[in-house]
């Protein structure tokens, strides 16, 4: 079936980072979005942290920012980098909605991180730098889990991380 040419495709994507922060036991951390125009139901509004690149920022720094002020986690090792950039386009509905309809998706760099501190550093209520915050919980998930709890457009990204990031569940 052939899909319907978007509305928005005039539009650019976001330039945006990713984390998959895998504890001890392989484990992958998620948050519980608090809302925005993402958030289509309460069963898909699951996602690890990820969030914009700011012009000339470095990606990989930019991933340690981003997942500082949504879970107050410092405490990662680096374990590996995707080699592509991976995108995902919005339902054309939530294009006027989201980063004030200036984009029609994200192109995310994604990182995989091993969570080197204890649960207890985590801080999603008061996370780094003052920021507002965008979980209202999280939890630690087996990586094949992943799919069935985001939003649907961005399914095929996180199939492919998993795919990219699969072989470090069991170290």
């Amino acid at each position: 079936m052939e899909s319907a040419v978007s509305a928005y495709e005039h539009l650019p994507y976001r330039p945006c980072v990713g984390t998959m922060v895998l504890n001890r036991k392989g484990r992958v951390f998620i948050g519980r979005r608090t809302g925005g125009p993402e958030q289509v139901d309460e069963v898909h509004g699951w996602q690890m942290p990820q969030g914009g690149l700011d012009p000339g920022e470095d990606p990989f720094h930019a991933a340690l920012r981003e997942l500082c002020e949504e879970t107050n986690i410092r405490s990662v090792e680096p374990l590996a980098e995707m080699r592509d950039w991976l995108g995902y386009d919005l339902p054309d509905e939530l294009v006027p909605h989201a980063w004030g309809g200036r984009y029609r998706g994200q192109r995310q760099r994604w990182y995989a991180l091993r969570f080197t501190g204890e649960d207890s550093e985590i801080d999603i209520a008061h996370p780094c730098g003052g920021h507002e915050p965008e979980f209202v919980e999280w939890r630690w998930v087996e990586m094949r889990e992943l799919p069935d709890l985001v939003v649907p457009f961005k399914r095929q990204v996180y199939v492919r991380v998993i795919a990219e990031f699969g072989h470090l569940a069991g170290k």
